[in-house]
């Protein structure tokens, strides 16, 4: 076996958390993550997460309250037929292993009663998983279907990459991968998560873009910022490829796409950073602008 890929399993060996919700974009994201599991020597955590609130018919409340009550029988009921769902995926799952559609890889099952996104953020912070792989069903939604989107909460509050996959993506392994663009703002943290992407996929051959988007036109000193990173990574990855990208801000997305597409861009990297509720609501970042947006793969990672 290659050494550098035997350090790299060494390196990222341990768990990859999948939330489902038994769509077909939820197989999607599992069959990435199968594929990324026996790639790094990981073992899978596949988790569904349903909110049944039940609460005794004597407790008010208003019209206002924001989820359905449900009597102790159908608490029971919606909990059997979770747990159905998730053997019947599970069983699913099984049966792509023994055809060989994916690969053999140790995985576990988990149901939560709760709001998925308070149980995956959860099981991170108590797991820190190496990964969490969400499915996205991809820009073609409406965007009042976005409103409280599970995949958007948990992106604003893990500490751990997190892999928003498409319906729509034509690849399931990494292996397939050949470009990756990272956004940067030049902040110095932004150093420290290209270093960890690049940590993260060293075992691919894949060449990288370094871009900044900017307001301004013909802004030369972020030409020189760019070209300074650009030079700073080339020191410490000399056989890596990376090129560097301006990119204008003006009509952000479809700029932005052009980019993607001009550029055969096959997954788009950005670092977050916590934001609170007013501006998220004001002040969308960029990352959930691209989660929302288009449909090309996003890795977030936390800067």
């Amino acid at each position: 076996m290659n050494n550098k890929l035997t350090k790299s399993k060494k390196l990222r060996s341990g768990k990859i958390l999948i939330p489902i919700d038994f769509s077909d974009y939820s197989g999607k994201a599992c069959a990435l993550g199968f594929n990324y599991a026996k790639e790094t020597g990981a073992k899978v955590v596949i988790m569904h997460a349903f909110y049944t609130p039940f609460f005794p018919s004597a407790m008010p409340f208003g019209d206002s309250f924001p989820y359905p009550m449900v009597n102790e029988e159908e608490s029971i009921l919606l909990q059997k037929q979770a747990e159905q769902e998730l053997t019947h995926f599970s069983n699913g799952i099984n049966e792509k292993i023994k055809t060989g559609e994916w690969p053999d890889v140790p995985f576990t099952t988990m149901l939560r009663n709760g709001l998925p996104e308070e149980e995956i953020v959860n099981y991170s912070k108590k797991y820190n998983p190496n990964m969490i792989i969400m499915g996205t069903r991809g820009k073609d939604q409406k965007d009042i279907d976005l409103i409280g989107s599970v995949t958007a909460e948990v992106l604003d509050a893990v500490k751990v990459p997190l892999f928003a996959i498409p319906e729509k993506t034509p690849f399931t392994s990494f292996s397939e991968v050949k470009k990756i663009a990272f956004g940067t703002s030049f902040d110095r943290k932004d150093l420290i998560a290209v270093d960890a992407l690049f940590k993260m996929f060293q075992s691919y051959p894949i060449e990288y873009s370094l871009f900044h988007i900017t307001q301004k036109h013909d802004d030369a000193w972020n030409e020189i910022q760019l070209a300074g990173i650009k030079e700073y990574f080339a020191k410490q990855y000399p056989d890596t490829i990376i090129k560097h990208d301006i990119v204008d801000g003006h009509d952000f997305m479809p700029n932005m796409e052009k980019f993607i597409r001009d550029n055969h861009i096959d997954i788009i990297s950005l670092s977050t950073h916590k934001r609170n509720l007013f501006a998220r609501l004001f002040n969308p970042s960029m990352a959930r602008k691209m989660l929302f947006h288009t449909d090309t793969p996003l890795l977030a990672l936390r800067s």
